[in-house]
């Protein structure tokens, strides 16, 4: 059974005092129904579970539900035996992006105590905002992503004391040792090849077959392409939400690595501006992580968005690699010079700091010149650049040597992720492996308290 960090998360929630409803949200397949049933069910005498996905497909009990008593006698009726009292009963609204309007319910069922609720869905940042009441006050957001690189490690059989020594290295800004370097590397590139959809890393753990394992990932990028557009009403809107979606992989092999306007229709008088609604459909679905372009970076990076420039990434790098490298996994395991892993190393990596907490920028220039990424130091105030390289010029990297020397920045220290071992710092640039990226968090951990 795969471990996930959320999950204590939502059984300290649910252990609390806290009255609020929590929502998990994320993208579908990342094991959102999984965890959540894993923890209600043992904390819970009566665990109760309503997929509204299932419920609109079949007999549409709780369809046109538009109150709280009309929605106890439906819930009653099919699952009368299993509904006990507050303290004992948990229900599980599945998938409630499928009818919105429990989603202003929420507040009545809060204050009804009734039984606790606990919700998750995919589109929900859609659906919430298209939601008339949102009941701010009443509930509280998770989000969800795939498996992480730590959790993946973690899956093949690395221990938590291994994860805390591996961390104790990474504070300390020191090396590994060869042999643990090339284990810790070789994990690293099966990640890159599994990425970390629960599905997906099953499969590999039980057949450790490259071909079983994109099969599984062919499905769940078609599902993706089909959800992309799936609950919007217009359908020109569909077809180019569906089509940049498909376009991410070949953008991510130019050497800006972003999209372009004018490639979406082939139309050279094309804006960013004219797919504002498209792009911002991709990201509130999860499907795509966004990146957004900063050319005057400050403390905090909200107030400096440029938002006429974005690069958009898939979800998971194993979706990635199946549509770039397929069967053939010699690219990412054997280092093959003939090919180009940057834009690989960027997916992972964003990924991670995404998984991580940070909302994801880039230093975008004309005259200082582009870095891959740049995001709040909130121990410190600032702000941390992040230059990602996949060869053996891990050392040049003159646009991110620009952003240190500009003085208006106050930016101190910069990290450059490669796949060499040595940890060192030179001119305050720390050059590690990238798998320490598993240690970049926006929060410290959740055992850390502060007293004020």
């Amino acid at each position: 059974m795969l471990y996930r960090k959320i999950s204590k998360d939502i059984e300290s929630f649910l252990r609390s005092d806290n009255d609020k409803i929590m929502i998990l949200e994320g993208a579908r397949q990342t094991g959102k129904s999984f965890i959540i049933r894993q923890v209600g069910k043992k904390l819970f005498k009566n665990f109760v579970e309503i997929n509204f996905v299932e419920d609109h497909g079949q007999q549409r009990i709780f369809a046109d539900i538009q109150s709280t008593n009309e929605f106890y006698l439906a819930l009653s009726t099919v699952a009368g035996g299993k509904l006990g009292k507050y303290d004992n009963t948990l229900v599980f609204l599945d998938e409630i992006q499928q009818y919105p309007q429990y989603l202003t319910m929420l507040k009545f069922l809060r204050q009804d105590r009734r039984y606790r609720f606990i919700v998750s869905g995919s589109l929900l940042g859609i659906s919430l905002h298209n939601t008339l009441s949102v009941p701010v006050g009443s509930i509280i957001h998770k989000q969800m992503y795939q498996l992480d690189f730590e959790e993946f490690l973690l899956a093949n059989d690395f221990s938590f004391e291994a994860i805390e020594a591996l961390k104790v290295k990474y504070k300390n800004k020191e090396s590994l040792s060869e042999p643990m370097h090339n284990k810790l590397m070789d994990l690293f590139k099966r990640y890159l090849l599994v990425g970390g959809l629960p599905d997906s890393v099953n499969t590999y753990l039980d057949t450790h077959n490259i071909v079983k394992v994109r099969q599984l990932q062919q499905s769940i990028y078609s599902l993706y392409a089909e959800d992309a557009a799936k609950y919007e009403s217009n359908f020109n809107k569909n077809l180019v939400i569906k089509r940049i979606y498909e376009m991410i992989p070949s953008q991510m092999e130019n050497k800006k690595k972003r999209l372009v306007a004018k490639d979406i229709k082939g139309d050279k008088g094309d804006r960013f501006s004219r797919y504002q609604d498209e792009f911002e459909y991709l990201i509130s679905s999860g499907t795509v992580l966004s990146v957004n372009a900063v050319s005057n970076p400050h403390y905090p990076l909200t107030e400096s968005v440029r938002k006429n420039l974005l690069k958009l990434y898939l979800n998971d790098v194993g979706l990635l690699t199946l549509l770039l490298y397929r069967n053939n996994i010699q690219p990412i395991l054997n280092d093959e010079n003939s090919i180009n892993l940057g834009a690989v190393y960027e997916s992972v990596v964003a990924q991670e700091l995404k998984a991580h907490g940070f909302k994801l920028f880039y230093f975008d220039n004309r005259q200082k010149g582009e870095v891959d990424f740049i995001i709040d130091d909130y121990n410190n105030v600032s702000l941390l650049p992040i230059e990602v390289k996949s060869g053996k010029d891990y050392t040049v990297h003159s646009a991110l040597n620009n952003l240190l020397k500009t003085a208006d920045y106050n930016i101190k220290n910069a990290v450059v992720l490669s796949n060499k071992r040595e940890v060192k710092t030179v001119n305050n640039i720390t050059y590690m492996p990238v798998y320490y990226v598993m240690f970049i968090d926006s929060l410290p951990p959740s055992d850390d308290t502060v007293y004020f």
